[in-house]
């Protein structure tokens, strides 16, 4: 990565600040340069920043934090701090801080401060679960997400988030339920549909395994690039038709050509795929058809 420090790729501060709005507005996470930029603009032109100032500290200051520059995420709160004293923003920044020195219990005591001053503040709720996951407290992370959701039920991330705390703890019907939420909000997104199936699929038995075939084929329905699906799909119903406990003739035959038929789609994206990386996996794509005998014929 080039330096801004040098004096060959030094930009000028109107292109550095630009390149900085640019950042924002796309919500990029580039700490790294933010921090290489942004501290450029705040040691040399600390006085031609302009209206943009406290949001280009508040940026460099959550990136400084992001690469462990506490010198630099200090300067910028203290900057901050005596702009704006009664700020619940900087004094999220605050505990951000305290949470990047593993300071977890004054951190959780400066969120606890700003919920009383706005129970609804959703950043702060969010940075305590943050710290009970730091601290391996999870079932204090998904109590808290839970609170958190009862609020704010149309935050996708946080029900994802919550799906995932719940599968570590091996609580599979409730981190299914999460994404059958997300799911009802947006019926189009494959992703949330592979990722149910995903669930299911882990979660086991022949009811679970039904439901996880169904929901990798909606998947592929909606997206028929979705390699993951395809395989998902692919195994579920291997699965299933080899499973001793589908007696049923019927399922079973129906389960084979869902196989067979997801067998295909996958050998032929691969076959025509352009990326040289997937050439080598032909082989093992084939070796797997062979050894679990799924055929159309069968």
């Amino acid at each position: 990565m080039a330096s801004f420090r040098s004096e060959r790729n030094m930009p000028s501060v109107q292109e550095a600040k630009e390149k900085l709005s640019k950042w924002r507005d796309e919500t990029a996470r580039c700490s790294a340069d933010i921090v290489e930029l942004g501290e450029f603009l705040i040691d040399s032109h600390p006085n031609k920043l302009g209206d943009e100032a406290w949001l280009i500290y508040e940026q460099v200051c959550i990136a400084a934090l992001d690469t462990g520059n506490i010198d630099l995420a200090t300067h910028c709160i203290q900057c901050l701090s005596q702009q704006f004293p009664q700020s619940l923003r900087v004094k999220r920044l605050q505990g951000m801080r305290f949470e990047a020195l593993a300071r977890y219990d004054e951190a959780e005591i400066v969120y606890e401060t700003i919920l009383e001053s706005d129970a609804s503040n959703a950043l702060a709720r969010k940075r305590r679960v943050a710290i009970f996951k730091a601290q391996d407290r999870i079932s204090d992370a998904i109590k808290e997400l839970n609170k958190y959701l009862e609020k704010f039920m149309g935050d996708h991330e946080a029900w994802m988030e919550l799906s995932e705390l719940y599968v570590s703890e091996q609580n599979y019907s409730k981190a299914a339920f999460c994404f059958e939420e997300l799911i009802m909000s947006n019926p189009h997104n494959h992703l949330y549909h592979q990722k149910y199936a995903e669930i299911k699929y882990t979660q086991g038995g022949t009811e679970a395994l039904e439901i996880a075939r169904k929901y990798f084929a909606q998947a592929v329905k909606l997206n028929s690039n979705n390699i993951r699906a395809l395989y998902g799909m692919f195994v579920a119903s291997s699965h299933l038709a080899s499973s001793s406990k589908t007696v049923n003739s019927k399922s079973k035959r129906e389960n084979i050509k869902y196989a067979a038929w997801a067998a295909q789609q996958l050998a032929h994206k691969y076959k025509h795929a352009k990326a040289k990386e997937t050439e080598g996996q032909m082989p093992y794509l084939e070796k797997m058809l062979d050894t679990l005998q799924i055929t159309a014929g069968n």
